[in-house]
């Protein structure tokens, strides 16, 4: 009998323990989750009540506007925290820290505990707070000028709003969503990325209705591990769209593209019957530039290269289903002029240059170099290197290199460090590790050729090259 009740005090005495221990636990974790609620969710709705008031943000302290919200954020070589009070002093509303020491209520100098992550969960609320469509794409080329087109097509009929030159990553998408004027009744936001799980984390924010995927092309190979992981990395959008019972425009002449979006809801554009919308490429080869029938309009576009088809197209089949007449649409593209030397055609006194020199990959330098060749008349090509190539760089530089040769060019320019490692006896070939080095080259040995092609990836800075 004493043993029995030795035994159920000492389980008595384990309950009380395991209850106290329980308890605190407990206690613990409600405390946790009301400084979690507190964090994400409160902090959120203070920050977006700030906002609402102001509809302006920056990240910039050269670009603070008075009531501004000033977002301190941080990189490998800076700060944001430390000029959080400059921000104020500027006139800036509120300033988000997500450092202690730099917390000043008074100043109104706000404590959170990850600045790019409150920036983004800004987005997010304002994104839902506008309930209007929004258009997402992203591809491994021709994001910018799609988007612009589509852009150009949409504001026909509708108040638009769409991504400002090339802010398409995870600070430009958030920046963009929250520089969209209420008004708005249709936003277009570009997606960049240059290794998987970007654009999960892009489409998290921006929650398209709508979703296009440009091509899976040779781009950023370094960051996404070859091919396959740029497919399956731009797919995030498609895994997107297939989760929330979005829709999906799809190039009907891209096989991976239809067999992508098997499972999705989608509307297809292609220049065969099999699509929702049918555009048809116009042959015309003394004609650089490109033009498509549609409906009973014939659109002459101011963009050169066969690889821009898809581009216009699919511009074409998102104004049509929102509702935009086709002389609208023909009215919309033949007023876009391409900039920011994507595929521009500068025409000087006795030749002519094609400008491409934003940005460059195995899968647009070969486009480029095909539809180049072309042109009527003598051709030079200028093709600087392709970055972020990783392992297959060396292997591609020259694929490229082979391909040039093979076009019969009368003169190929090749610059940068990547280029000159290749190997070639051609005599047309010339190289230049620098693009100093190739513009001294220049000022002695002028180009002769009535085109001239010029191609790099942007870093190359090939758009500074002058031929006067």
């Amino acid at each position: 009998m004493l043993l029995k009740n030795t035994q159920e005090v000492l389980s008595l005495s384990a309950n009380v323990e395991d209850k106290k221990s329980f308890q605190n636990n407990f206690r613990i974790s409600v405390i946790n989750f009301i400084e979690i609620f507190y964090f994400y969710i409160m902090k959120t709705a203070e920050i977006f009540d700030q906002f609402l008031k102001s509809k302006i943000v920056t990240t910039d302290t050269r670009n603070i506007t008075k009531n501004c919200l000033f977002f301190a954020l941080k990189g490998a070589n800076f700060n944001g925290n430390t000029f959080a009070q400059e921000a104020i002093n500027q006139g800036a509303m509120m300033a988000i820290v997500d450092g202690k020491e730099f917390e000043n209520k008074e100043q109104n100098i706000f404590l959170v505990e990850n600045a790019l992550e409150s920036l983004q969960d800004l987005a997010r609320t304002y994104r839902n707070y506008l309930k209007i469509p929004f258009i997402g794409l992203t591809g491994s080329n021709g994001k910018t000028t799609t988007k612009e087109l589509i852009s150009a097509v949409l504001k026909e009929k509708f108040k638009t709003h769409y991504t400002f030159g090339n802010l398409n990553n995870h600070i430009g998408v958030p920046l963009t969503i929250l520089s969209i004027p209420e008004d708005t009744e249709i936003a277009v936001i570009e997606m960049g990325a240059n290794h998987q799980k970007e654009i999960e984390l892009l489409v998290s924010i921006s929650q398209p209705d709508f979703g296009y995927i440009t091509n899976f092309g040779k781009a950023h190979l370094e960051g996404f591990g070859g091919i396959e992981g740029v497919i399956k990395g731009k797919s995030e959008l498609y895994d997107y769209l297939r989760t929330n019972h979005r829709t999906a425009f799809v190039n009907f002449n891209d096989t991976i593209q239809v067999e992508k979006t098997a499972d999705i809801k989608r509307i297809s554009f292609s220049d065969q019957h099999n699509a929702d919308y049918q555009i048809e490429l116009i042959e015309d080869l003394k004609n650089e530039y490109l033009a498509v029938n549609f409906q009973d309009f014939t659109i002459q576009s101011h963009l050169t290269g066969n690889y821009n088809f898809s581009n216009i197209s699919c511009a074409i089949a998102m104004g049509a289903h929102f509702g935009i007449d086709a002389e609208s649409i023909k009215n919309g593209i033949e007023n876009y002029f391409p900039s920011n030397n994507r595929s521009q055609i500068i025409n000087k006194e006795n030749y002519k240059i094609v400008m491409d020199a934003y940005n460059a990959n195995p899968s647009s330098m070969e486009a480029s170099l095909n539809n180049f060749a072309k042109f009527e008349g003598s051709k030079t090509i200028i093709i600087g290197d392709m970055f972020e190539l990783g392992e297959e760089s060396k292997a591609e530089h020259q694929r490229i290199l082979e391909i040039a040769e093979k076009l019969n060019f009368d003169q190929i320019f090749i610059l940068g460090h990547h280029f000159i490692e290749t190997s070639t006896t051609n005599p047309k070939v010339i190289k230049f590790s620098e693009r100093s080095i190739f513009e001294d080259y220049l000022k002695n040995n002028p180009i002769q050729s009535k085109n001239i092609l010029v191609k790099g990836s942007h870093g190359m800075r090939l758009d500074l090259l002058d031929f006067n």
